[in-house]
């Protein structure tokens, strides 16, 4: 199965239509090793020859977010949003302050204080976001 198929299946169980600009989209993001913002991947669209408004990847991003496809990654003291395709395969993300480089963390440095948290607080927590900031060295 292509990766175009699985993109509009997926497209197809949230209940949206398979389009090219969406299909285009959720590729640009899973082939992208880093988030991306929206103006980005209108460069990538436009590249491509696809002919797309800079409003309509804006919408575009804010429903795949919306339906589990893509993910919001929003930088402190960044006034843009970055987005990347959802792997399903949760992350965190180490950001450098000065050069804007975007490091993805593959293991989670707090499993064994989210349960340790739950025990405590009688809260059934459902997900959490880490973005650590600091210096390329």
């Amino acid at each position: 199965m292509t990766k175009n198929t699985e993109f509009g299946d997926d497209l197809k169980r949230s209940g949206l239509k398979n389009t090219k600009q969406r299909t285009a989209i959720l590729e640009i993001l899973e082939q992208s090793d880093q988030p991306m913002a929206a103006e980005q991947v209108f460069l990538e669209l436009k590249y491509k020859d696809m002919s797309v408004n800079l409003s309509t990847v804006y919408r575009t991003l804010e429903t795949l977010t919306d339906i589990n496809l893509a993910t919001k990654l929003d930088i402190a003291g960044e006034h843009r949003t970055l987005f990347e395709y959802n792997q399903k395969v949760h992350g965190h993300h180490l950001v450098c302050l000065q050069c804007k480089k975007i490091l993805k963390i593959h293991r989670c440095p707090l499993e064994s204080y989210e349960e340790a948290l739950e025990r405590e607080t009688y809260f059934k927590i459902s997900g959490h976001k880490l973005v650590v900031y600091g210096l390329c060295l």
